[in-house]
């Protein structure tokens, strides 16, 4: 890690670690996902396309961390609940809630062409997420029956709705005549009206999908001269049950009960408002500079197995500003955005009140959405190669009070650019010049700046300052004035566009000639 004069505002981090023995759930949820389905053209009131691609999306987050023991999802939403004893990245809720959504979102777009081979994305995914904590199994049970008689309400109403809605009734007209109605009053418009006996209808629709890990017996052949070896391996598979959270469901799979623990009786009467009780969250301080900062998750391996030029790839960083680029314009409250490698600090303006300015939410649907983003547009920046496997990427947020403050953080993340690129360029010319890694790092311990710089021009030739200025200073992405003008320049028509470019953001001038980017706001303005 590079040091700085800058480095004391890490001291506004602040830890957010789920305390054990509580359990951990981390439930996402789409964003706007109503508006995403009917320009994707979704089957109402469900698509089993759709609803297989959310189950395959968690069996594969199921696959790659083995912690999560059970997952329950159905139409957008999904709940991944932790081994009890779980430590996984030390319990800390900000970096599990995005690693979760950022997964399954990369996962959501890349499997899309599987289960909608004919229809385009037309719009970008996201989801945002949150982690719950549960103090006890039973609080546990009554979060799954609370779900799954969510999923069970809004499924009758939502059928009712759009079979009235088919049959020649206005949307309005529809929901006036749900309007107050009981569960049996739904069966029978569904029965009378449609001839549709809702207990017949799918398993998936009804009652959601739970997604778990179970043993199997797998033989396998070790030595040619030796019998085959039985041995149990965790599978996960899909079930769909009329009560998840039933002591009967439980104890059919052993593992749950082995990495969690049984439940010891049925729960009834679930309120909505008990389960509140437990996702009470603080929002981030009032009229503060509000950092989200994502970084790609063992990005290292990532890009060797896509084969990125080192020590800099430069579609690599241009896909990742096209990212931001996007990022920004989704979220009208992002200022500022500042990349290097895998990483990218995004600003919001002092007054945001983006999602009410609670932490999980923001943090999440940022990540997700630039996950989606990066996804997406993949084949743009890298035509001829495939994406093996999906990115991920971990966020968090952190306050900081003053005009002063935030510059000091953004100076910090320029500054390590600079220290990172030229031991990373210093580092991967040794590398490539015959030196093995072991043999490069000892050569480089210790170095100051104008030694590293004399290394490269003495051994390879190498002007520092004349590397490209993307490598060296970073990315910084801002909203800005574009002019058009006629032919005899007089300016007809100026609009804000999203711009990249590479700055000294350390010093004055450039916020100097961009003043309104962090104008200081008074707390009523």
């Amino acid at each position: 890690m590079a040091n700085s004069k800058y480095e004391y505002v890490k001291s506004f981090e602040i830890e957010d670690e789920v305390m054990y023995p509580n359990l951990v759930v981390v439930r996402i949820d789409g964003c706007n996902f109503e508006r995403f389905s009917e320009i994707n053209e979704f089957e109402k009131p469900n698509d089993e396309k759709a609803l297989n691609l959310m189950n395959s999306c968690a069996t594969s987050v199921l696959e790659k961390y083995p912690d999560i023991i059970l997952a329950y999802g159905f139409s957008d939403e999904y709940s991944f609940i932790f081994k009890k004893e779980t430590k996984f990245y030390q319990r800390r809720a900000s970096k599990i809630l995005s690693l979760i959504v950022s997964f399954f979102t990369s996962l959501y777009v890349e499997k899309w062409r599987e289960f909608f081979p004919q229809k385009n994305m037309k719009s970008t995914p996201s989801f945002k997420s949150r982690v719950i904590c549960c103090p006890s199994m039973e609080v546990l049970q009554s979060y799954l029956a609370w779900r799954q008689r969510e999923c069970h309400s809004k499924n009758q109403y939502n059928t009712c709705l759009w079979m009235l809605i088919k049959s020649g009734k206005s949307e309005r007209e529809a929901h006036e005549i749900l309007k107050g109605t009981k569960k049996q009053e739904k069966n029978e418009i569904l029965f009378q009206q449609f001839g549709i006996n809702y207990k017949n209808l799918p398993q998936m629709y009804r009652q959601g999908s739970c997604v778990l890990k179970t043993e199997v017996e797998d033989t396998l052949k070790i030595h040619d001269n030796e019998p085959p070896v039985t041995r149990l391996q965790k599978k996960v598979i899909i079930v769909h049950s009329e009560n998840i959270a039933s002591r009967t469901f439980w104890n059919d799979y052993s593992c749950l009960c082995k990495d969690l623990s049984g439940f010891e009786q049925n729960v009834n009467n679930i309120k909505q408002e008990y389960m509140k009780l437990f996702q009470f969250e603080n929002k981030l301080l009032p009229f503060t500079w509000i950092v989200i900062r994502i970084d790609g998750s063992h990005f290292h391996r990532f890009s060797e197995v896509h084969g990125f030029e080192k020590p800099n790839d430069e579609q690599a960083l241009k896909l990742m500003n096209s990212s931001a680029v996007a990022v920004l314009e989704e979220f009208k409250d992002i200022v500022f955005a500042y990349g290097v490698s895998d990483e990218y600090s995004f600003i919001l303006k002092r007054n945001t009140q983006l999602y009410q300015r609670r932490p999980s939410e923001m943090v999440s649907a940022i990540v997700s959405f630039f996950s989606s983003t990066y996804v997406m547009n993949w084949k743009e920046y890298f035509p001829k190669k495939e994406l093996k496997f999906p990115p991920n990427f971990d966020g968090r947020g952190v306050c900081y009070p003053s005009y002063e403050i935030i510059r000091d953080y953004l100076a910090w993340r320029q500054v390590d650019c600079h220290i990172n690129n030229q031991y990373n360029t210093c580092f991967w010319m040794l590398v490539k010049s015959g030196k093995t890694t072991k043999e490069a790092q000892s050569l480089l311990k210790g170095t100051q700046t104008q030694e590293k710089n004399q290394m490269l021009l003495n051994l390879f030739n190498i002007d520092y300052k004349t590397l490209p200025i993307i490598f060296r200073n970073g990315s910084s992405v801002f909203w800005d004035k574009e002019m058009m003008l006629t032919d005899n320049g007089v300016i007809t028509k100026s609009y804000k566009k999203v711009v990249v470019e590479h700055p000294n953001i350390i010093e004055d001038c450039f916020w100097e000639t961009h003043p309104l980017i962090l104008q200081e706001m008074s707390p009523r303005s």
